[in-house]
């Protein structure tokens, strides 16, 4: 019991440290990107227990926590060709679940390297007002979607509702979500999403083809 009490106040009291090895350029990465990275793990006794060298870099959706905290706290703000070194406690880690060759309530070392950042483009057409769309926003969305050659798809518009959509929530394409990621009541912003963010190679029923980039007409109807 002692000995459980002595390992979480170690926990709590050891922070997460972030250093910049190599600033990149372009845009820094945020919440809903995808981006893509080069990783070396190792144990604070020296020992790696994992490493994407050799192999396929890593590609994973930042901010909705589909790797540990500290990997989402750390890459964000990393810029394309930038490197990094994390130093992630337990409680932003694995915490008190060994896995595989890493112990229980570890420490881990991150060196990592951004390769690629994926986003959505966006222009904005109407400005808006109040407070930005977060992640974890419930935002109310008027749409209209449309190939890149002008056909119409499918439009809120039409059926006379916005849809709703929280942000992070993963209820809607990835693009679509990152269109939204910013916007204020009101606004309205013209977003080009490529098909590695949208339908993919699969397509969506029958009506948008597979490869096919999509534009939407966003308008922020409800910001919460």
């Amino acid at each position: 019991m002692l000995a459980t009490v002595a390992a979480i106040a170690m926990m709590s009291a050891e922070k997460m440290v972030v250093k910049d090895i190599k600033v990149g350029s372009g845009q820094a990465a945020q919440a809903l990107d995808f981006v893509v990275v080069d990783y070396t793990g190792t144990l604070t006794n020296g020992k790696k227990f994992d490493s994407s060298i050799g192999r396929a870099p890593f590609r994973f959706r930042l901010g909705v926590g589909q790797v540990i905290e500290g990997w989402d706290k750390g890459v964000a703000g990393m810029k394309v060709g930038g490197k990094r070194s994390l130093r992630i406690p337990p409680e932003m880690g694995y915490r008190d679940q060994a896995q595989g060759d890493i112990p229980a309530n570890s420490t881990l070392l991150f060196d990592v390297t951004l390769k690629a950042i994926e986003r959505a483009t966006f222009k904005v057409t109407k400005k808006g007002s109040g407070p930005a769309a977060v992640v974890g926003s419930d935002v109310k969305i008027h749409y209209k979607g449309t190939l890149k050659g002008g056909k119409q798809f499918d439009s809120s518009y039409t059926r006379g509702e916005p849809i709703a959509v929280k942000l992070g929530a993963q209820q809607v394409i990835p693009g679509f979500e990152q269109g939204i990621l910013g916007m204020r009541k009101g606004e309205k912003r013209t977003v080009t999403i490529p098909p590695t963010l949208g339908y993919g190679s699969q397509g969506a029923g029958g009506v948008i083809p597979p490869d096919a980039t999509l534009v939407f007409e966003l308008e922020a109807v409800e910001i919460k």
